[in-house]
């Protein structure tokens, strides 16, 4: 996989959005995908772990610049993580189509080999909201993360759950209780089906985007990896 850095023009964020640390294109299976990348917050001690977090569904207007998938990357970034938001297909600078989840599999798989090949002491977290989090929970049972973290994932509807291996991970479900897109209940009953289940953490009075509630977000996210962060000394877990 070859990344380059993009140009200055056009720009890699939108107005009012921070610009990431650095941008850069990897090579995707339907042509090149646009990346932020992002050092552990300042003050922080940078861990060796790497987390991509994945964005909501594109044909709704979902990208990497999407308010939970960067604050869910912030959070992690307060942990000591350098974060990947990237993409998909068809969105900003990323060639493609939109495919259902199958293509944006695809792309996800060619940015973890691209972030494994470019960090290959650190440990490899998955993240995504909402499609996102479908994308990235079909693609963790073979990508072997050290942790998967499934932020609102769409349960009940149009992409199948139940064919999808278990990841076999430490596993973080993050759910808002008062969801108008996901059903909170359909959420609790498939992950509580699962064996093991994944830890569960509804949030009351939450919508779908985290509105009023993005610091309550960051808050259950770091309390909910942080006792599977790894160590100052550890190498990478899982390849």
């Amino acid at each position: 996989m070859i990344a380059t850095m993009s140009p200055p023009s056009p720009p890699s964020a939108p107005p009012g959005v921070a610009p990431a640390d650095q941008t850069v294109m990897i090579d995707g299976p339907a042509g090149p995908l646009e990346a932020a990348i992002d050092d552990p917050e300042p003050g922080v001690d940078p861990l060796p772990l790497v987390a991509i977090v994945c964005h909501p569904l594109p044909t709704e207007g979902g990208t990497m610049h999407n308010k939970v998938v960067t604050m869910a990357a912030r959070a992690l970034r307060e942990c000591g993580a350098t974060t990947i938001r990237f993409n998909f297909r068809g969105v900003g600078h990323s060639a493609g189509e939109f495919d259902e989840g199958h293509g944006e599999s695809d792309d996800l798989r060619a940015v973890v080999a691209w972030a494994r090949a470019q960090h290959p002491q650190s440990q490899l977290w998955l993240a995504g909201f909402s499609f996102g989090a479908f994308v990235s929970y079909r693609v963790a049972a073979e990508a072997k993360p050290g942790l998967l973290l499934s932020i609102a994932p769409p349960v009940g509807r149009s992409w199948d759950f139940a064919e999808v291996p278990h990841p076999n991970c430490p596993w973080l479900v993050v759910q808002g209780e008062a969801d108008e897109i996901v059903d909170a209940k359909a959420v609790k009953a498939w992950a509580d089906a699962l064996k093991p289940p994944p830890e569960l953490v509804l949030m009351p009075d939450t919508s779908h985007f985290f509105h009023r509630k993005l610091m309550d977000l960051r808050g259950a996210i770091k309390a909910g990896v942080r006792p599977y962060l790894p160590t100052q000394d550890a190498g990478a877990a899982t390849e």
